[in-house]
């Protein structure tokens, strides 16, 4: 199962929905699913508010099910939940702000577990933590951390269930640059300018 996180608030774009920011055509969400869409076996989007914004995508939406907007950790919660009454093992989640995600992100990701361990991408000697798969065995503990102790800082989450790390190279370009604001955009339609593939 897929997942992608579009529940935060982009405070850095000045509100609204980044993923819905137009690069090259197309919006950054229309991009992420055309990735994503073929490496999982159904494919959902994280989102609170008013669902019909993100009618032309054709996605089930799942909003957070932890009140207040948490953050990132309340969006794989709701998707590890959903995966398991649905009876899925595992759930790809990324991020809503990178249009270049690699095409082969989750067979990558799955090779680099074992022993029922998560994996998170890297690239460039950076950790991704919004670009991972969780296996749903961890739901359970992630409400903990979230609810009880109001632990939001995805990171620690990687670290304390000591997720693997699957390494991409950073050249030509890094599949997981991401549009947080103005500057990120610009250097998105440089990017893609130099590589219509991307």
């Amino acid at each position: 199962m897929g997942l992608i996180l579009a529940g935060g608030l982009s405070r850095r774009m000045g509100g609204g929905d980044k993923g819905l920011s137009l690069l090259g055509g197309r919006t950054i969400l229309e991009r992420i699913v055309m990735r994503l869409r073929p490496q999982v076996g159904a494919l959902f989007l994280n989102a609170n508010g008013d669902a019909g914004r993100f009618e032309a995508l054709a996605l089930p939406i799942l909003p957070d099910n932890v009140p207040d907007f948490p953050g990132p950790l309340a969006g794989v919660l709701a998707g590890l939940d959903h995966a398991a009454q649905a009876g899925f093992d595992d759930v790809a989640v990324v991020p809503c702000d990178a249009p270049f995600l690699p095409a082969d992100l989750v067979a990558r990701l799955r090779t680099g577990t074992q022993a029922g361990r998560g994996a998170v991408a890297v690239s460039a000697g950076r950790r991704h933590p919004t670009a991972a798969l969780w296996p749903v065995h961890l739901r359970s503990a992630l409400r903990k951390a979230l609810v009880e102790e109001d632990q939001r800082r995805v990171e620690a989450i990687l670290r304390r269930h000591d997720f693997a790390e699957v390494t991409w190279p950073a050249e030509p370009f890094d599949p997981f640059a991401n549009v947080n604001d103005s500057a990120g955009m610009a250097e998105a339609e440089a990017l893609l300018a130099r590589f219509p593939a991307a």
